[in-house]
């Protein structure tokens, strides 16, 4: 079944902050949010052990807990599995993420992506949900940002294990679809290149945005849309950096970043359009790209998505955009050149 049979629509919840990513956020603010992305209409909500270390799979779990299950959508991940007892949460090795959820729990963290493993993080996952299902099921992290020139080692150990597991169980009726969870393009390239595996869609983090995009749209964008697959677009918003925000692919943005936002910024501004409006009509004008998924950590955030998926966008800032070198030639945009 395809990515966008499946999704409720095409602005989605990515709940990574609820794992106190950056900053401890209070319980009361974490169960608020999720309440205006409910209020809002949002359908579909993606999480991951990974995200404070089950943190932000129970708080989504309490949120969620009186609602209709046949009303929403979730996606969670594999690929690690979090245990009983507790570590020094400093002492992480998180690749490129770095200590983004020092805040979140303390329970220890395994990497593990035999099939035995994927089970076991699924039931895991329906207990801190408080579900009896999931629908989506995306194998996590399977890239160099988290295990640099391991990754290939690691991936292997995903096709043996996950990905054999998760085709089982999507032809068996208990998810719906998998596919990759990953802030990389080279690890789709590499699935969707292996015979005998046949993943549903996809989760791209940070690789389909108005500041990085060309990578995306040599190969994969193209793969994806061909062989009728779907993308959910994560991070739309660079990590904060498109809007203003300090960091890019979670450590502090680069000079270089900060002069292309600025660019990004001055144009809008002059056509009276909001940067958040900009960065997610971008991301959806993609034909491969079934949703998107701002993350939010505050109830606020969800009405500013929604304004900015409706709020209108003229022509003439994308061609404008378009004419600065600021998106790549051959990226679809939400009007025609």
């Amino acid at each position: 079944m395809a990515l966008k049979d499946i999704l409720p629509g095409r602005l989605g919840f990515g709940t990574a902050p609820l794992g106190n990513m950056f900053r401890a956020i209070p319980e009361d603010e974490a169960q608020a949010t999720v309440d205006a992305a409910w209020n809002d209409g949002i359908r579909y909500f993606d999480n991951a052990p990974f995200y404070g270390a089950g943190l932000a799979e129970i708080r989504m779990g309490e949120a969620l807990a009186e609602r209709p299950r046949g009303d929403y959508v979730v996606s969670t991940k594999v690929g690690r599995l979090i245990l009983d007892e507790v570590e020094d949460v400093a002492a992480r090795d998180q690749g490129e993420k770095g200590d983004v959820f020092r805040h979140g729990r303390p329970n220890r963290v395994v990497n593990d992506y035999s099939a035995d493993a994927t089970l076991r993080s699924i039931e895991d996952s329906l207990k801190r949900l408080k579900t009896d299902h999931v629908e989506i099921v995306w194998v996590h992290d399977v890239a160099q940002d988290f295990y640099g020139d391991d990754w290939l080692s690691v991936f292997e150990s995903a096709r043996k294990g996950a990905f054999t597991a998760l085709d089982r169980l999507r032809d068996e009726g208990v998810i719906k679809a998998w596919g990759l969870g990953v802030n990389r393009v080279e690890p789709i390239e590499l699935l969707l290149g292996l015979d005998g595996h046949r993943p549903d869609g996809f989760l791209l983090a940070g690789r389909y945005t108005l500041l990085d995009h060309g990578r995306a749209l040599q190969r994969v964008m193209p793969m994806v849309a061909e062989r009728g697959l779907g993308i959910v677009v994560g991070g739309p918003y660079s990590s904060g950096a498109l809007v203003g925000g300090p960091n890019f692919e979670y450590a502090p943005a680069t000079p270089a970043i900060l002069a292309k936002v600025a660019r990004i910024k001055g144009i809008a501004d002059r056509h009276g359009v909001s940067v958040k409006a900009a960065g997610l009509q971008f991301a959806l004008a993609n034909p491969a790209v079934a949703a998107v998924i701002p993350g939010a950590s505050r109830p606020d955030r969800i009405a500013e998505d929604r304004a900015a998926l409706e709020e209108t966008v003229p022509a003439d800032f994308w061609r404008e955009l378009r004419a600065a070198g600021l998106v790549d030639p051959a990226a679809p945009l939400p009007v025609a050149d």
